[in-house]
């Protein structure tokens, strides 16, 4: 049986404005200095997955800048644009669809194209483990992360006490983000991991669930479906997909299904989420500040700050996220970094589509 990668890449990264913008969303970033997020996570998949079988699922506004990019990664055919944002169930039955009709039944792994994975080869051994069960079970097969800290900011798998064929467990539930008192208690249980959002199963097994779970979901991919390899192909996803109804993989089908296993990921994982998340990427001054661009700095502490095209300095700044762009500079308080997507909200609001 096949192996596939599909490449979630559709996001616009809010939480990384001013440098995420809609015409250059964060997957579209270097932001580790060596390649765009999307590259990274595709070359990840060498070993596991053929190059020839990797598809990138994108909004149908960013794709022309998708090929580009993934140009030499991966086949144009398989960079497949949604003509509507319509949620990760959407995106991944999509996929699965394009797979199941063009290509037949495989094992498929759903990747988000704009994590952080610190140590490649135990993120490999890791995936060729979660394709194996895949291979030999009809589950459907989730990644989760060994915690580091309490995170607030993630939600968690709670899975029971046997390690099966030393390899994965059975989800017992999915777990919202928790408050601090709860993720402390978490982690101490010993049963709780991060839900990182990566997912393996065959095409054929997560289609079966769509159609129990989101009977609507799969009546719409189903259209798609029938028209896929004839003329009319683009023209029904044009018309059918903005129909699909707006759901998460999460919520629709995973906290759902009956047979879920996780396996533990420890390797150094991040889901570069908004510019906190920095701090996993790069290495501290003497100061604890993480710094990218030219700067100078007096008495400041602990800080990012993220300088794209001019000098920047500071003075007795703690705590604090400074990112400077060609039109714009976003100051805040580091602990509220999650919080810049509000930014963006109020410049919809505020009708100012150059700044987005």
């Amino acid at each position: 049986m096949r192996t596939y990668g599909v490449i979630m890449a559709g996001g616009g990264g809010t939480r990384f404005w001013p440098l995420s913008r809609k015409d250059l969303p964060k997957q579209l970033l270097n932001l580790t200095g060596k390649d765009l997020m999307v590259n990274e996570t595709i070359d990840r998949l060498e070993g596991n997955v053929e190059k020839e079988d990797i598809f990138v699922v994108t909004n149908v506004t960013q794709a022309d800048l998708m090929l580009e990019a993934t140009a030499g990664r991966v086949s144009a055919d398989h960079v497949l644009a949604e003509p509507a944002a319509r949620n990760t169930a959407a995106c991944i039955g999509y996929a699965a669809m394009e797979i199941l009709k063009k290509y037949g039944d495989g094992v498929m792994c759903i990747l988000p194209s704009d994590h952080y994975i610190k140590k490649t080869e135990a993120y490999k051994k890791v995936i060729a483990d979660a394709i194996r069960v895949a291979a030999e079970t009809e589950a459907l097969v989730t990644i989760g992360i060994q915690p580091t800290f309490p995170s607030t900011g993630y939600g968690y798998i709670c899975h029971d006490d046997t390690k099966n064929n030393d390899c994965y467990y059975s989800v017992k539930r999915f777990v919202e983000k928790p408050d601090l008192q709860k993720a402390k208690e978490y982690i101490l249980s010993g049963e709780y991991l991060w839900n990182s959002g990566m997912f393996v199963w065959k095409a054929s097994v997560i289609m079966k669930y769509f159609q129990k779970l989101l009977p609507d979901v799969y009546d719409c991919l189903t259209k798609i479906g029938e028209a896929m390899n004839t003329e009319q192909e683009k023209a029904v996803i044009n018309e059918v997909y903005p129909n699909i109804p707006k759901i998460s993989i999460d919520y629709g089908i995973m906290e759902q299904a009956d047979k879920v296993l996780v396996l533990e990921g420890d390797f150094g994982w991040s889901d570069v989420g908004s510019w906190d998340a920095l701090e996993a990427l790069y290495d501290k001054d003497d100061h604890g500040n993480i710094t990218y661009g030219e700067q100078i700095h007096i008495d400041t502490h602990d800080c990012i700050i993220y300088a794209k095209s001019k000098l920047v300095t500071t003075i007795g700044l703690d705590n604090v996220v400074v990112v400077e762009t060609e039109d714009a500079v976003l100051v805040c308080d580091k602990n509220r970094a999650q919080e810049v997507r509000k930014i963006v909200e109020a410049l919809e609001d505020s009708n100012k589509p150059q700044y987005l």
